[in-house]
């Protein structure tokens, strides 16, 4: 890569992370505009459909936007300019925070419909990102946090947002699920929630931020459905399943992938010193 493109990625990075914190501001309802959760009708309330977590799950918001303008300063340093990893990552994370700040106006102008592709674009570029990190390890702990940490909790929030995203959509539309009741529906798009969960943590040789997120989101849709006004015992339990398989999961895979890391470091170190 040119090296005279790289104070260009560093800039739009930054200018992208300013962009999504204003959005942020507008879907908050801090800045004048209509909360998500009372925008577009309120399909996005937590209690507009067996999916919908909630209310204090998107809290986790707090969390992901600090990690985002942690990496967009983070990576302004001269030290990573021209560092190969955050050249991959940098275009990736802006398209995720314009992205981003285009699901929130599509919401604030009651385009309900649009939500959908724009989330969905939006959940594919964190893959994409997600995939990016695999490739290379960090080179420390701060990287490890602001740039690995933060995409994982961003992939993990946005897989469970999708799922719900789509489904307050259908819910809006008049869909009547062919026949089969709220409840067997909502346990169903649990279950792929699910999987999709078990899915990053093999791929992601257990990453912790993806499961944490993702059973974050998971556990307050269990919460709204014990406690909320629109009761599912089914989708609750089904949610607390959810979260148990991801965690034995993740867990599982992060042990043996810390013990083949070791038992290679220990190889490599009984051959040089033979």
């Amino acid at each position: 890569m040119n090296k005279s493109s790289d104070p260009l990625r560093q800039t739009v990075v930054l200018a992208s992370v300013i962009l999504a914190v204003v959005g942020s501001f507008i879907g908050s309802g801090a800045a004048g505009g209509t909360p998500i959760q009372n925008a577009s009708g309120g399909a996005l309330a937590a209690d507009a459909t067996p999916i919908a977590p909630d209310g204090p799950a998107f809290g986790i918001w707090t969390a992901i936007y600090l990690g985002l303008i942690a990496y967009a300063l983070w990576q302004l340093l001269p030290a990573q300019r021209t560092d190969d990893r955050q050249r991959a990552l940098g275009y990736p994370i802006a398209a995720s925070l314009v992205l981003n700040a285009a699901w929130i106006l599509s919401i604030q102008f009651d385009l309900l419909w649009l939500s959908v592709p724009v989330i969905v674009l939006l959940l594919v570029v964190l893959i994409r990102a997600f995939q990016l990190t695999l490739r290379t390890r960090p080179k420390n702990l701060i990287e490890t946090i602001v740039a690995d940490g933060t995409v994982g909790l961003y992939l993990g929030w946005v897989a469970i947002a999708t799922a719900a995203n789509v489904t307050a959509v259908l819910v809006a539309s008049g869909f009547e699920g062919f026949g089969l009741g709220a409840d067997l529906w909502a346990v169903l798009v649990i279950g792929v929630a699910g999987l999709v969960g078990v899915v990053l943590a093999i791929y992601g040789h257990g990453r912790l931020a993806p499961a944490a997120s993702l059973c974050w989101g998971l556990g307050w849709v269990a919460v709204a459905r014990l406690a909320g006004t629109l009761l599912s015992t089914p989708t609750a339990i089904a949610a607390i399943v959810a979260v148990a398989a991801i965690l034995i999961v993740t867990i599982t895979v992060r042990v043996r992938t810390s013990r083949s890391v070791t038992s290679a470091t220990s190889a490599t170190s009984r051959s040089v010193t033979a």
